[in-house]
């Protein structure tokens, strides 16, 4: 009979999770878009060309960009939906090329998990929760239905890496390269995270029945698996909404 999973161990998972996911979030809000136009003017650009691209490049509505500084909180909430939850989708439905039998692994359910808190985690930060407490409560209450404080966990007996080092472990790619292989596999890191927690996986916001039945399928099952992705973050963010206006 596999152990219950108690509050202390969903904390234990949750919070090298949103540390990994929290620093990242806040830097690409605030990024100066790669710091484009100081480097082309130290490099003696001209200096008309560089403000004519840099305007150009402040129309696009992303973190760093003035279109980005002037847009309210739920302009915001909808980039992170629909850019970041659009390629963490479609990382979570690939599994279902394989149908029935990947929806039998856990695989799919983490992947699915991982984009979920990423979302809440960018969510969080949006709306002025950028503690470590706050994220790992937000995560648990709409992920796995639980109520925690999110405080730090003792190591138990044996245990040798601390939550540093898990932190540090999952992040290792994106400090050597910036590059979609390195969010992919750290993407894959924080799924394996959650997948300690696969008892629970389920309890997680779900797509609509006729998504899940497509993703029975195989091949066209991806399909019917991406909708369903796409369906449960607008309930994580409807169910984050609701958790902001208690707090």
């Amino acid at each position: 009979m596999a152990e219950t999973i108690t509050d202390r161990d969903v904390v234990r998972a949750l919070r090298p999770f949103v540390r990994a996911t929290g620093p990242l979030l806040d830097t690409l809000r605030d990024a100066n878009l790669l710091g484009l136009r100081d480097r082309e003017v130290e490099r003696g650009a001209d200096r008309k060309l560089v403000d004519k691209l840099w305007d150009q490049l402040a129309a696009v509505k992303v973190p760093g960009t003035a279109a980005w500084a002037r847009m309210d909180v739920h302009q915001r909430d909808e980039f992170w939906l629909n850019r970041v939850g659009r390629v963490v989708n479609l990382v979570a439905a690939l599994p279902g090329i394989g149908g029935v039998l990947a929806d039998r692994l856990p695989i799919q359910s983490a992947l699915g998990a991982a984009g979920q808190g990423l979302l809440l985690s960018a969510l969080a930060g949006e709306h002025g929760f950028t503690s470590t407490e706050d994220r790992v409560r937000l995560l648990a209450h709409v992920l796995f239905q639980r109520e925690v404080d999110g405080l730090p966990v003792a190591q138990r007996p044996g245990e040798t890496s601390t939550e540093d080092e898990q932190t540090a472990q999952l992040t290792e790619e994106l400090r050597q390269r910036s590059t979609f292989r390195a969010i992919g596999a750290t993407i894959w890191k924080l799924a394996k995270v959650l997948w300690k927690l696969e008892d629970e996986l389920d309890k997680r916001p779900q797509g609509r029945l006729y998504h899940q039945a497509l993703g029975m399928l195989p091949v066209v099952g991806v399909v019917g698996d991406y909708f369903g992705e796409r369906s449960a973050l607008k309930r994580v963010r409807k169910a984050a909404y609701e958790w902001f206006d208690t707090q």
